[in-house]
């Protein structure tokens, strides 16, 4: 079952329940799946990476709007970012902790062969490939970094 009829049923199930942050969070989600699939130059149905893809940024983006309202005391805010977060986080691969991420840089470190913060651009470029949705973007940076010096 692809992510967009999970999305389908999972919206139903939600309109039963009459969960409306639940509801209103799978919406959204699906709204950024038919929008990708609907743009100009789109090649038919998402893959399975295109679709990590828009929800790592959706997630991504809920994170940051989360920050900024606890940063402006904003709780009624904060709590529907992170309510949404949550929706859009169950459809994500489980994320790899810091220590896991940690061993698999350090295989790619080798296999690149990089030993110097310089060749920390070869090392980004296979890390963000291999660890696309699983791992955020600036872990890997700030590791990458300490392991390279």
């Amino acid at each position: 079952m692809s992510l967009k009829q999970r999305i389908d049923e999972d919206i139903k199930q939600a309109m039963r329940d009459k969960a409306q942050d639940r509801l209103r969070a799978l919406r959204a989600i699906k709204s950024l799946i038919m929008l990708e699939e609907t743009k100009e130059g789109a090649k038919g149905p998402l893959t399975e990476d295109d679709e990590i893809k828009i929800l790592t940024k959706a997630a991504k983006q809920r994170k940051d709007s989360a920050a900024i309202f606890e940063q402006q005391n904003r709780p009624d805010l904060l709590e529907k970012e992170v309510s949404e977060l949550a929706v859009i986080e169950e459809y994500l691969p489980k994320q790899l902790s810091e220590d896991e991420v940690k061993v698999k840089l350090q295989d790619i470190i080798t296999r690149v062969g990089a030993k110097a913060p310089s060749d920390m651009g070869k090392v980004m470029g296979v890390a963000m490939k291999e660890l696309a949705g699983v791992a955020d973007g600036k872990l890997v940076q700030t590791l990458v970094k300490t392991l390279l010096n």
